[in-house]
């Protein structure tokens, strides 16, 4: 029983760290560059990809779990696996696989989005 507590705590400090380091990257490129939020999102995304592709992010993956699938780049190597998988039976699984792979987090996204509309009301932000 001891064994399988230290088992998970570690697990969770492996998640902590590299999501967290992933953190202090960007929170690094926020506050020594211009660059918009959107154009950030977008290059840890892209990253995510290029990494996967490369080979670097599977194994990343396979160490901290969560930590590395949670942000914003994990969704890059879901993507990039997606389509790596389905280009193994063909051109058009290529590019449907990683919308096939991505769809049951855009899906829950879209659906809690909406549930959230109908909930509370918008409005704009007063200064």
């Amino acid at each position: 029983m001891g064994q399988e507590i230290l088992f998970i705590l570690l697990a969770y400090v492996k998640a902590f760290a590299v999501g967290g380091a992933i953190c202090l990257i960007a929170q690094i490129i926020i506050n020594f560059t211009d660059l918009t939020a959107g154009k950030i999102l977008v290059y840890f995304m892209l990253a995510g990809v290029v990494l996967t592709a490369i080979g670097v992010y599977q194994p990343l993956v396979e160490f901290a779990g969560a930590g590395a699938t949670v942000p914003i780049s994990g969704f890059g190597y879901l993507l990039a696996s997606g389509a790596m998988k389905g280009a193994e039976q063909g051109f058009f699984q290529a590019i449907t696989g990683s919308l096939a792979a991505a769809s049951a987090g855009v899906t829950a996204a879209v659906v809690f989005s909406f549930i959230m509309a109908i909930i509370f009301k918008s409005r704009t932000k007063r200064n």
